[in-house]
């Protein structure tokens, strides 16, 4: 039976962050997503993504801060040491910001959970916008062009640098998702070596 006790301290709440993050980030980039490409007509695909993003990107950017708010602490030493040519020599390392901003947690810590919210902040504020203004650009080039993106060629010059322009964009996106992902299970190789 769980002691309730445990309630008191950050850990819970680190660990429900830490699933959230991860398994919203998975569900998101490999499951909802290709079900939807493959479910939906390309139009609403593409407004079902557009609503959802922002809201996807929002989350994936601020858990790392909250991870970071509920960092638990820790009163012994730990192999992480190895990981970062720092021990702590048995020292406690403290909870909160503080202990995850402490020198010793820099690059198994505050290095990939700093990916992770960089990574999605960008993707919220640059290429996820701008990867829906060239969609809202090229739907309109569609209209004028009697023919969609990505219908068999030829395409008008116009729809060509957007199909290149938007190829460009959501591939930035796709691999900002990828490295915010990388930080995130990578992180949490370094959280289950603190459970051991």
């Amino acid at each position: 039976m769980p002691d309730i006790s445990t309630l008191t301290t950050l850990a819970p709440y680190h660990i429900i962050t830490y699933g959230t993050l991860l398994g919203s980030s998975i569900f998101q980039s490999f499951i909802a997503g290709p079900v939807a490409f493959t479910s939906l007509p390309r139009a609403q695909f593409a407004t079902l993504q557009a609503t959802i993003f922002p809201i996807y990107f929002s989350l994936q950017s601020a858990l790392p801060i909250l991870l970071a708010l509920t960092y638990p602490g820790r009163s012994h030493s730990s192999s992480l040491g190895a990981l970062n040519n720092n021990n702590n020599g048995g020292h406690a390392v403290k909870s909160s910001m503080g202990g995850f901003l402490a020198e010793e947690n820099r690059w198994t810590t505050l290095m990939p959970l700093a990916t992770c919210f960089a990574a999605t902040v960008v993707n919220l504020v640059w290429a996820g916008p701008k990867t829906n203004e060239i969609m809202r650009l090229r739907k309109h080039q569609e209209t004028r062009d009697g023919k969609k993106a990505y219908d068999a060629p030829p395409h008008s010059k116009e729809m060509q640098q957007m199909n290149k322009d938007f190829s460009r964009m959501h591939g930035v996106s796709a691999s900002l998702n990828l490295l915010a992902l990388a930080g995130t299970v990578f992180y949490g190789i370094v959280l289950a070596e603190r459970l051991e």
